[in-house]
Formats: structure tokens, C-alpha cells, sequence
């Protein structure tokens, strides 16, 4: 089996996935702009080669790549990235290479733009914000009329929370629409008081779940990015959860195969006419593609396995050789540079030394929704990841950086 992955190197531990595929006999190729002395050592000893053009959004040069990649190894059975960045170059690839398993262009439509989302989630029975995809001025005041305020806008095609606002009153309104890039199609969508739990995991061939697991989001991803303040959640156990139920309708909807996926669902806060009530589940955002913020790592400390082998086995024999059962409560503290916190670092490690599981520095290309230092923690149930997570992140009222 041939495997082409693109950019190999970023995220750094993706080295994880042809780590994985290569023990398993998998002819593993890279394609990425990084030189090749930049790759660290595990992303180059799971490599079997590695071609590096100047630029990955110059698809001639991607197409070189794969071209010199045939002629030498024969047919291509896959390409990956679990890159949202690249799945569009992933899909353009398989269409001219023939490539029979993943999605092509036309399949990615649903996926990649986020009205046509929605009306997947309608298919599944899962109630949707209501949106608009604005042309001009005047849809937009509309729509606001229609809905009230705030509202959310955001890109119908982007990535993470990029160009994501939300806007509260007329004033607001008119600032966003002075300096909006009109060759952007933009969406705007009812503000949902609410918090993010998301759904992940991997299927086979079938669309059945090998393994899965739920994440609930502390704070908004969208104010994070727009105002830099501490990024945190964690694991909650999904057997016999709602979302589990409705995740698996989900899946099963978007028809996702041999993928790892990421789901983003709003559970409500308070009531919400049209959409359900307090506690109830509203389907966001979809994403075929692993998880961001190390929840590929968390899942295995939650589960206490490899999901990257998981992953493998799945590509090469379409099958879960093990039966995974769900542990432990992982929790993503993440702080960021610049802001005032009561703890050392030293002091964290003192009182959860044996909980804790890691203290990672984040790029920076990924610190804006992650924060620049994270602390990765254990714990038996989700109570106490809150307590843990809240001390991490407890802020120093005399002021002093730690």
C-alpha cells in the first residue's frame, strides 16, 4: 500500500500517523514545503521519502510531486493531511490521480461550506441555527431584523474561527460590513446561547465508529481568538450520552467513511424557541479530519490506547483490533503569554505529579485558539478535571507573571 501525506511536519506529532502506517508495512511519502533538515527526526524516520516543493498551494508543483511519486513507487491508494487547511488540495489530487478512496471535490462541498452543513444536520434531525449567506448590505440588515441581535458572521468556507464575529448592535453591523471583502462569501447566523461540545473519532468503511469520544469547550473558540484569553476544556464520558446518540446519526448522515472526523454541536444554555430546550443538542460545524489541540493524544490518555494505530489498522485492514473502553476525564488547560496566573509552574507540577500529563509550548501559528502553554491533565471524573483546570488557570489578583 502506497500513502502519500501532505505537510507531515504540522502539526508537529502528526509524525504520529506515519509512524503508525509504516510499522504496519505502509509505503509512507511526504509531500511538504519545510526542508528537509527542518522535519524533526520522527517525521523523518517514518517517511520513506520525502519531496519538498517551494510552495503546497502551487498545485503544479503538488502535481509534480505526485507524478515523480508514481512513477517510482506505482499507484497511490492514498492520500492524507488531517490538515482542514489542505483537504481541498487532498480531494483535487484523488480526482486527476484516479485515487478511489476519499473524498473528491464534489463530495467535499458539504463539508466544506457551512449552509450546506446545515442542511445535512436537517437530514439527521438535528435543529440548526438560523442562517443567512448574505450577498449585500441590505440581506444582511434583514436578517438581522429577522433574528435580533447579536448575530455571528463568519466566512461560508473558512477554517477554525478565522474572520469569526459577532456583532451586537447596527453599529457594529455597518463597522463589519466597511471592511468586508466582498470576493468572501460570508454567512451570517442566529446568536445560540450556548457552550461547544464537540464529537470525535474514526470509521470504517461502513461509517461505523471504531472509536469515539466528546469534549466540552469551557469558552467560545470565536473569543478566544478575537480577544486572546485562556483556551480550556475536557473530556466528558460519551457511553450512553446523548451526544453519542445523536453524533452517531450524524455520521451516518454526512455518510463519513474511513475517516477521522470532528464534530461541533452547541448544547443550550437556556431556551430557545425553534431550537430546543436547555440542554438540548444544536448541530454547528463539521470537520473530516482529526481533531485539533492534541485531542488525538487526549483520546489516547482517556482511552489508554493508540488512536494513530487505530487509524492504520482501519486504512489497512478495516478493522479495530481492540475493544477500546473510555477511562479517564482529560483536560486541555491552556494559558497564555502576557496574562497574570496565581500558579508556578513548579507548583502545578508539585500538587499534580501524578495527574499531570504534560506541559506542552504551543506554536505560534496555532496560538491563537490553543494559547501559547498548555497543560494536559487526568482525572476519574469530569468534577474534578474542572477543579484541576480552574487551578491552572486561577489569575494572580497582586499582578505577578508566573
Amino acid at each position: 500500500m502506497n500513502l502519500v501525506f501532505i505537510s507531515p511536519n504540522f502539526p508537529t506529532y502528526y509524525w504520529n500517523f506515519c509512524k503508525s502506517l509504516r510499522e504496519r508495512g505502509v509505503t509512507v511519502l511526504g509531500i511538504g514545503d519545510a526542508p528537509y533538515d527542518d522535519l524533526v527526526n520522527e517525521t523523518r524516520e517514518s517517511l520513506v521519502e520525502y519531496y519538498r516543493v517551494n510552495n503546497l498551494q502551487n498545485y503544479d508543483e503538488v502535481y509534480r510531486a505526485m507524478g515523480f511519486f508514481i512513477g517510482k513507487y506505482g499507484r497511490i491508494d492514498y492520500i492524507e493531511s488531517q490538515n482542514e487547511f489542505w483537504l481541498e488540495l487532498e480531494a483535487k489530487l484523488r480526482e486527476d490521480f484516479n485515487i478511489h478512496h476519499g473524498l473528491r471535490p464534489k463530495e467535499l462541498e458539504v463539508m466544506k461550506y457551512k449552509s450546506k452543513m446545515k442542511e445535512i444536520y436537517k437530514k439527521a434531525n438535528v435543529p440548526t441555527a438560523r442562517y443567512k449567506v448574505f450577498k449585500n448590505d441590505e440581506e444582511l440588515y434583514e436578517f438581522c431584523k429577522e433574528v435580533g441581535f447579536p448575530i455571528v458572521v463568519k466566512p461560508d468556507n473558512g477554517v477554525g474561527a478565522a474572520s469569526t464575529y459577532k456583532l451586537k448592535n447596527k453599529k457594529q453591523v455597518s463597522e463589519f460590513l466597511t471592511s468586508w471583502d466582498r470576493d468572501i462569501s460570508f454567512i451570517a447566523e442566529e446568536f445560540v446561547n450556548g457552550h461547544v461540545e464537540t464529537f470525535d473519532g474514526i470509521t470504517d468503511s461502513k461509517a461505523n465508529i471504531l472509536i469515539c469520544t466528546s469534549h466540552v469547550m469551557m469558552q467560545s473558540i470565536m473569543d478566544i481568538v478575537n480577544e486572546g484569553g485562556d483556551t480550556s476544556f475536557y473530556g466528558q464520558i460519551v457511553e450512553g450520552s446523548d451526544i453519542k446518540e445523536v453524533g452517531t446519526r450524524v455520521v451516518k448522515a454526512f455518510d463519513a467513511r474511513q475517516k477521522f472526523f470532528h464534530f461541533e454541536f452547541f448544547r443550550l444554555d437556556k431556551d430557545k424557541e425553534g431550537l430546543g430546550k436547555k440542554g438540548d443538542l444544536v448541530g454547528l460545524e463539521v470537520n473530516m479530519r482529526a481533531p485539533g489541540a492534541y485531542i488525538p493524544d487526549m483520546m489516547n490518555y482517556s482511552y489508554n490506547t493508540n488512536v494513530y494505530d487505530i487509524f492504520a489498522d482501519m486504512l489497512i485492514y478495516d478493522r479495530c483490533f481492540i475493544e477500546p473502553k473510555q477511562q479517564y476525564c482529560i483536560g486541555y488547560a491552556g494559558r497564555r503569554n502576557g496574562l497574570k496566573y496565581k500558579h508556578h509552574s513548579q507548583q502545578i507540577r508539585m500538587k499534580y505529579k501524578n495527574q499531570l500529563i504534560s506541559h506542552e509550548i504551543v506554536p505560534e501559528a496555532l496560538s491563537a485558539a490553543m494559547a501559547n502553554q498548555v497543560y494536559l491533565l487526568r482525572a476519574k471524573n469530569e468534577q474534578e478535571i474542572k477543579r484541576m483546570i480552574r487551578y491552572v488557570l486561577e489569575k494572580d489578583k497582586e499582578g505577578f507573571m508566573k
